[in-house]
């Protein structure tokens, strides 16, 4: 009898802590998912406000455009240079962080980039094409067969038929890739990436940021120093990295205005290159890039705190901006009391190299 009654109490007890460890269970789980609620609610709610944030800025970007189309207002001083040139406005544009007529909400940035410092894939000369098909392979040490194999398949994709030159590639050769598709045969591209599609330029330009260096808006036929972008600047004949940081270390101080400004500090032989390519034309297309700043406590490669000239704690962020995507959008600005026309919008669009003229890196002086 005792015996059993110890059995039955035994047993009672366990009934219980197994009941005690569910409900610890189960409350730890409602815990759990309530705290969740509340976080994607807070979540929730930063989002939305930075997006509202985010079009806020975009907005002020497009009209910070329109105003530029206005007469300037009685009175306005306009920047000047140190030597005391008038700076061209339009210049600003170049995809450095920009301070606005109208005031950014909080810890945003907006950069804009004039695409007359792209490369136009709509404009280009075929002439001009052979020579960044060749830039791409190497320069002098590029091999005709394949330059001219390259030269051939772009001109069949942008002629107006099925006729395929020589070594060149028409609807036939597309048509039987594993996912078959046929040429544009039109010069007017559609978007930038489409020139992926043509037989061996998807590794020409492999690890190229395309809609930083190239651009199909408008009729610009050449490349603004100005505006330029870093890698628009790295496909052109005549530049290389140096000559790229030192024509951005100069126009960060005063504007580049004709050729013989642009002599002054590139040499002669790869002026002869370059010349073909630049002009001093501007654009009424634009690429406009707004995101929240992101600060950094330390170096986001090496993990070690960023020490600043004097020999203090800084954050990445003043050291650089290492932001790499952001929201972007492709705008035409037609006049002043017009809205811009849309034409492309990326949430997730890469930024060009947005960094500062790396003097020290090439020991650069001006």
């Amino acid at each position: 009898m005792i015996m059993r009654r110890q059995t039955q109490t035994g047993s009672v007890i366990i009934i219980v802590l197994w009941t005690a460890v569910l409900l610890t269970v189960l409350v730890t789980a409602m815990a759990s998912k309530v705290r969740l609620s509340a976080k994607t609610v807070v979540h929730n709610s930063d989002a939305s406000k930075q997006w509202s944030q985010l079009m806020t800025a975009v907005n002020f970007a497009e009209m910070e455009l329109m105003l530029e189309r206005m007469p300037q207002p009685i009175g306005v001083q306009v920047e000047e240079s140190e030597e005391g040139e008038l700076l061209n406005p339009y210049y600003r544009y170049d995809g450095e962080a920009l301070e606005l007529n109208y005031e950014l909400p909080e810890n945003m940035v907006v950069r804009i980039y004039d695409h007359a410092g792209k490369i136009n894939l709509n404009r280009i000369p075929r002439r001009n094409m052979q020579l960044l098909i060749e830039k791409r392979l190497g320069g002098q040490d590029a091999d005709p067969e394949e330059v001219q194999d390259l030269l051939a398949a772009w001109t069949d994709w942008t002629d107006l038929n099925d006729l395929e030159g020589l070594n060149g590639a028409e609807k036939d050769y597309y048509l039987e890739l594993d996912q078959g598709y046929s040429p544009r045969n039109n010069p007017e591209l559609d978007t930038v990436e489409e020139i992926l599609h043509i037989r061996g330029f998807a590794e020409l330009f492999e690890g190229v940021n395309l809609d930083a260096a190239f651009t199909i808006y408008g009729n610009t036929r050449t490349v603004n120093l100005n505006v330029a972008s870093r890698e628009a600047m790295q496909l052109l004949p005549g530049l290389d990295d140096e000559l790229i940081e030192t024509v951005i270390a100069y126009r960060e101080q005063e504007d580049l205005n004709n050729r013989a400004e642009i002599a002054e500090i590139i040499p002669f032989e790869n002026l002869q290159e370059l010349t073909a390519w630049v002009g001093n034309n501007t654009s009424n297309i634009y690429s406009i890039f707004a995101y929240p700043l992101q600060e950094f406590s330390a170096n986001s490669l090496t993990g070690q705190t960023a020490i600043d000239e004097d020999g203090e704690d800084s954050t990445e962020s003043e050291q650089e901006d290492r932001v790499r995507q952001a929201y972007m959008e492709i705008v035409e600005i037609r006049s002043a009391n017009a809205l811009p026309r849309v034409y492309k919008v990326d949430p997730y669009g890469v930024l060009p190299d947005t960094a500062k003229a790396r003097i020290e890196e090439y020991g650069i002086e001006l």
